[in-house]
């Protein structure tokens, strides 16, 4: 069966809401951005290119993301459509080139979904999330071998184009599936002090007074960095062992730091007010917005 090709679906069961309205609305955004890209269409989206556009792709997951942790739901649909439009955009282009059309995409889409839940669509069992991650992976391991593209090594499929987060988090997991990994939280909480002894060691070589390091540019340097990754990424690691994602855990920390901040800046009557203060004084303000901010 060639990979996009849908299997036949079983019955679906009786009283999940229709889909057509929905896909019609997909069909019309679709035929619109045919438009605008057309003859007679928008000048600056005619213009636009995969590489013109993908940076807007990135921001508009962030969006997403931000709407979903504000539970802000009006904006997260029309967020949702942003991303949707990203999705638009590349199709339309690739069917330009010949490449492919929104609809292989889909197809593309639901043939996935069904391959991968053989417990919902064939005679495979998962009781459980983990059986069906399982199952998951396993599929996806034999869709790369029958493309071609199996990945060389249990890592080689982890991309190093995602964030640096992501790709520690990812890493830190696929090694677990062999048994390289912490055996508990406690080894890891361990570790995170063991990095952070490094890194103070690295730290006050590049302080001493008679060293040469302490240009930011200098390449001796490296050595900060690397305890700094190290620690990093064993904190990354804590938060896999403890199902906490960690670029959530550090949005909350840059929320945190923002609304002190916005607090220590009122307090004071303004960033230029603040530009004057002694280091204590900032000291005193943060310690009030702290409780301010609790």
């Amino acid at each position: 069966m060639p990979p996009n090709a849908l299997p036949a679906l079983p019955n679906l069961p009786a009283g999940l809401p229709t889909m057509a309205e929905a896909g019609a609305r997909v069909a019309e955004a679709a035929a619109l951005m045919a438009h605008l890209r057309g003859p007679d269409g928008c000048p600056w989206d005619r213009e636009q290119t995969f590489d013109s556009i993908k940076h807007n792709t990135l921001e508009e997951t962030y969006e997403v993301f931000d709407a979903i942790e504000r539970r802000a739901w009006p904006e997260l649909k029309d967020e949702l459509g942003d991303m949707l439009l990203q999705v638009l955009f590349y199709a339309q282009m690739a069917a330009e080139a010949g490449h492919f059309t929104m609809a292989d995409v889909a197809a593309g889409l639901s043939a996935k979904l069904v391959r991968r839940h053989p417990h919902i669509f064939a005679d495979a069992t998962a009781d459980d999330p983990a059986a069906v991650q399982k199952t998951w992976d396993a599929v996806k391991a034999e869709e790369k071998k029958a493309a071609g593209t199996t990945a060389k090594g249990l890592l080689g499929d982890v991309s190093r184009a995602m964030p640096a987060m992501t790709e520690a988090r990812k890493l830190g997991a696929k090694a677990a599936k062999v048994g390289f990994d912490w055996p508990d939280v406690s080894g890891l909480v361990e570790k995170l002090r063991e990095e952070t002894a490094e890194l103070q060691v690295e730290i006050e070589a590049v302080l001493e007074p008679t060293s040469q390091k302490r240009d930011a540019g200098h390449p001796e340097l490296s050595a900060v960095e690397d305890e700094l990754g190290d620690l990093l990424f064993t904190a990354v690691n804590l938060a896999r062992h403890l199902k906490l994602d960690p670029e959530t855990a550090l949005r909350r920390a840059n929320a945190k730091f923002r609304g002190r901040f916005d607090a220590m800046e009122a307090a004071a009557g303004g960033h230029e007010v603040l530009a004057a203060k002694t280091p204590e004084e900032l000291d005193a303000l943060w310690r009030a917005a702290k409780v301010e901010k609790a």
